[in-house]
């Protein structure tokens, strides 16, 4: 039992480790990883929630797979040596308004929901809860809609990152659209030489 509590409490503080580094980080490849590092702790704390099947998720689509995609995006992008704060306007002026709002806001739902709950066990829940099944059979039968919703969503994101990193690239012309690349035209580009 106290190897459990002290899972937590290295899970929980890992976590929020992961998480602060994720926004105080300047280099977006260590925010990255910092992100990695907070989705490790939530895989642990839905281990010790019985959540099996959610933990392996979390795991090898959002820690492997979804990070290695951020990873190549900010390889692409780049953008190291600009600043990701404004240093002034608007934003730079309210948002420790709003963070402290949303802390004290948070900190009243955990405070109020987490005193009702520190003497009993939980929820009774059978012995497929969390199963791959039991998932299976919600995602197919009461979450159909939903779940097909978000993978036509996640078309349609892949489908737009393809096409901006197109005009990125210059594969097509400003005035038609056309697709350059064919060698119908020369490359319009010319280079100045200084000696």
């Amino acid at each position: 039992m106290w190897f459990e509590q002290v899972l937590f409490f290295v899970a929980a503080i890992g976590a929020l480790a992961g998480a602060l580094g994720v926004v105080l980080l300047q280099n977006p490849f260590y925010s990255v990883l910092s992100l990695v590092c907070h989705l490790l702790g939530l895989a642990v704390l839905f281990l010790l929630l019985n959540a099996e099947f959610i933990a392996a998720a979390q795991v090898v689509v959002y820690a492997g797979a979804v990070m290695v995609l951020y990873l190549f995006v900010v390889a692409y992008i780049g953008g190291t040596d600009e600043p990701l704060r404004p240093e002034s306007g608007g934003v730079a002026m309210f948002a420790p308004v709003f963070a402290l709002a949303l802390a004290v806001e948070l900190c009243i739902a955990f405070i109020s929901s987490g005193l009702q709950a520190l003497d009993t066990q939980g929820a009774d829940v059978g012995a497929g809860f969390g199963s791959p099944g039991q998932i299976g059979e919600l995602l197919l039968t009461n979450f159909l809609v939903p779940f097909e919703a978000a993978s036509f969503l996640l078309l349609v994101a892949a489908v737009g990152a393809v096409v901006l990193a197109r005009r990125r690239r210059g594969l097509e012309d400003e005035g038609t659209g056309a697709m350059r690349g064919r060698g119908d035209e020369p490359p319009t580009e010319t280079i100045e030489v200084r000696v």
